[in-house]
């Protein structure tokens, strides 16, 4: 099976996903960690140097490919990659696969990406005023799309281990 983990930005995929991954005994794969070893440049670099627009292309591309294969494995998303090029729609239309969205609220993601907005091009330069109305804009555009996954799971006021225990849960 594929297992897809698809949130915005700091709601937990990376975190969940490799402990998800080692407790189902399936390889741990993150998107973007995947682009930057086949292109061989940073997602930040990729942004900076070759733009969005390019980006988002490489990772419909290599989000295809990935779903595409006979291997399974658990996927976590960059936030905007459901969003783009019918890549939700590819994640729904794959068989054996489950997609799952990690629904953090506002005030959980500014609290997260406060810390580590340095590591975040699309919001390194933002204060926490202006932070908060980027999400509260992202979310509203992209909850079209994350509401489309097969479950959600609420992550605010939830440990690692326990939204990992509550994903295991639905897929076994």
């Amino acid at each position: 099976m594929k297992i897809i983990l698809l949130g915005y930005m700091s709601c937990g995929k990376s975190s969940i996903g490799k402990m998800a991954a080692n407790v189902l005994d399936y390889p741990f794969i993150d998107l973007d960690t995947f682009i930057e070893k086949q292109e061989k440049q940073t997602v930040k670099d990729i942004f900076k140097y070759k733009g969005e627009v390019y980006f988002r292309t490489i990772e419909s591309k290599y989000l295809k490919e990935l779903l595409a294969s006979d291997d399974d494995f658990l996927l976590s998303l960059g936030g905007g990659t459901p969003c783009y090029a019918n890549n939700m729609d590819a994640i729904l239309n794959t068989q054996n696969t489950r997609s799952i969205y990690l629904k953090a609220n506002i005030n959980t993601l500014v609290s997260r990406l406060s810390k580590e907005k340095a590591q975040r091009p699309l919001v390194a330069s933002l204060n926490n005023l202006d932070l908060h109305e980027f999400i509260a804009k992202h979310l509203f555009e992209r909850n079209l799309y994350y509401l489309k996954a097969n479950f959600t799971i609420h992550v605010d006021s939830k440990s690692i281990e326990e939204v990992t225990k509550e994903l295991t849960d639905l897929l076994i």
